[in-house]
């Protein structure tokens, strides 16, 4: 849409919205669709009102009206442009204040500019008949099956279904091994590239950069209920890699370790049927704290009514239900929690087992 000369990157989002929407602003600064594209918008991963009548599908019937009531009610917490987190929210609003401005829906935008022009014809948010007797069912970390979800105000967070080789096509176009009218919007998305505060990771309208062992990686990932990919490339080399995958596992690894073997690749425990067990009251008490994992980056433990709870930064609470009285796993997540004491009894640190990965945090509260 820039390069056609319908907007620019720094028009305010406010103005493709109905003039009844109060879009927060602070110290004077309005968020711009740059802002949202490069993840910098000051807008939280999730609205604060998501809360869907079936939690299995929770996105749903979060309809345009909930988010302008978010929106106009929403005070930022820090400064437009300072810093960046991911925001599914920032995204699914950049979608919904583009599809406004073309006047389509979200799903008629992208297939009339992106999807077609592409000869991308097996990618779609609304699934046909044979399609959707393709559709791979979507599972949970223990292998049963979950709802599809369907992502309503929200669809530019991560609507659109796709095949492989559909996937390969754009990987094709943003890699320049064919020329396709989107040359110089693909070439745009890469310019002006920021920071994320993660050292070698950089963010450009979209696409993530890493910049590890001399090589530069460009890539995006996805996740919904039961499913997860990955496409990523390697502008040097033209190489690209696609990895679609239908289980709540991230897949991150996999993509990464195809362009460069000396990314790890994660080591999965095989899913199991966990029990909880009964655990004493002040044992409980002696995990109560706040445990680093990397600097500036915190997992928060609490104790409420006799229950365990962890949070993690962008995620919501969970419930830590105990396995043994140093083990303790989500009922609804393939993650676990385990804590460890020195000689004296007390807490050290935990380890997060996630996607994968073990990852150590040392108790500094």
């Amino acid at each position: 849409m820039v390069e056609r000369g319908e907007l620019k990157l720094d028009d305010p989002v406010a103005k493709f919205l109905p003039p009844a929407v109060k879009m927060p602003r602070r110290n004077g600064r309005e968020i711009t669709l740059l802002d949202l594209s490069n993840q910098v918008s000051g807008l939280p991963r999730l609205p604060d009102n998501l809360k869907p009548a079936d939690p299995a599908d929770p996105y749903a019937d979060y309809g345009p009206a909930r988010l302008y009531e978010f929106l106009s009610g929403y005070t930022l917490a820090r400064d437009i442009g300072k810093a960046y987190e991911y925001s599914n929210l920032g995204a699914g609003l950049l979608g919904h204040a583009l599809a406004l401005k073309a006047g389509k829906s979200y799903e008629e935008l992208v297939r009339r500019r992106i999807l077609d022009p592409l000869g991308m014809n097996d990618t779609a948010i609304t699934l046909s008949d044979s399609q959707k007797k393709r559709l791979a069912a979507g599972t949970d970390a223990s292998l049963r099956p979950v709802k599809n979800w369907e992502l309503g105000a929200l669809a530019g967070a991560g609507a659109l279904r796709s095949t492989t080789n559909d996937m390969l096509k754009f990987l094709a176009a943003a890699m320049e091994l064919r020329d396709t009218p989107l040359r110089a919007a693909f070439r745009r998305m890469l310019a002006g590239r920021r920071p994320t505060g993660t050292p070698d990771l950089e963010i450009a309208k979209g696409w993530h950069i890493w910049n590890k062992f001399g090589k530069e990686i460009i890539w995006h990932n996805g996740g919904t209920g039961g499913y997860r990919s990955f496409v990523g490339f390697d502008p040097a080399k033209k190489k690209g890699v696609v990895v679609l995958c239908n289980t709540a596992f991230g897949v991150d690894d996999l993509g990464l370790h195809a362009l460069e073997a000396r990314y790890p690749v994660a080591r999965f425990r095989p899913p199991r049927e966990r029990k909880a067990v009964s655990v004493d009251a002040k044992v409980l008490e002696g995990y109560v704290g706040e445990y680093e994992l990397k600097p500036g980056v915190t997992i928060t433990i609490t104790l409420s009514g006799g229950r365990l709870y962890e949070r993690t930064p962008g995620q919501p609470l969970f419930e830590l239900l105990a396995e043994s009285p140093t083990e303790f796993f989500r009922k609804t997540e393939d993650v676990q929690t385990t804590f460890f004491k020195d000689a004296s009894g007390a807490v050290t640190h935990l380890v997060l087992y996630q996607n994968g990965f073990d990852r150590e945090a040392r108790k500094i509260k």
